[in-house]
């Protein structure tokens, strides 16, 4: 498997501004006093936000795109892609972890990244916590995908402090595959899963589970 390259003596440094900033190097985080500002988790080329109205346009467009959604079986409506931003923005206000609104370091939305709270006892892998991301067709290929799931991960194990994190796809999406191998997560068949979607339709899961004591030295 392909090592981490946030090793012990080459660590990046992450940073969540908030009413209070904390400073995430490679096993700790420490908190600072500083002013009222927007929550945010800065990588050396993104910024993860908490959602705002801002980004609700922005974020129906992306799940208005056949090419984007194809994994998912097509596009969603508007009132479909709202529900979902507003279990984003609960998930972050009553658990402190969700996906995270994804923008370039000028202010350009690509997507959204992050843990997501699954609490419904009825999902064939009971209550969970699940790492995921969906971007903009334009944002394909530029390693976004990986850079802000790993500042997510990092926050949620190390801030949120989240004993066990899963991921999953649709067994014809090795793009997220690739992702999931460059985050060093961990192949797991036996909690492999089928579902439904929200139309209905049968749905594939292959699992994956960040491993105890990631990232790895």
């Amino acid at each position: 498997m392909k090592r981490s390259v946030y090793r012990r003596d080459t660590l990046r440094e992450f940073s969540l501004r908030t009413a209070y900033a904390i400073h995430c190097s490679w096993t700790n985080c420490s908190w600072t006093n500083e002013s009222q500002s927007t929550r945010m988790i800065e990588t050396p080329r993104l910024r993860l936000h908490h959602w705002n109205d801002r980004h609700r346009d922005a974020f129906a467009a992306m799940h208005d795109d056949a090419e984007v959604m194809a994994d998912y079986g097509g596009p969603v409506s508007r009132a479909e892609s709202d529900r979902k931003f507003e279990r984003y923005v609960a998930a972050q206000r009553d658990h402190g972890t969700s996906r995270w609104a994804v923008e370039t370091l000028d202010g350009a939305f690509l997507g959204y990244a992050g843990v997501m709270p699954r609490l419904s006892s009825d999902h064939p892998l009971g209550a969970h916590a699940e790492i995921g991301w969906r971007f903009t067709r334009n944002a394909w290929g530029h390693g976004y995908a990986t850079e802000s799931a790993r500042a997510a991960l990092l926050h949620a194990v190390h801030h949120v402090g989240l004993g066990e994190i899963v991921s999953y796809t649709s067994p014809d999406n090795a793009r997220s595959e690739a992702v999931m191998t460059r985050l060093d997560l961990v192949r797991d068949p036996a909690r492999d899963f089928t579902t439904l979607t929200s139309r209905g339709e049968p749905w594939r899961g292959l699992v994956w589970a960040v491993p105890a004591g990631w990232p790895g030295g």
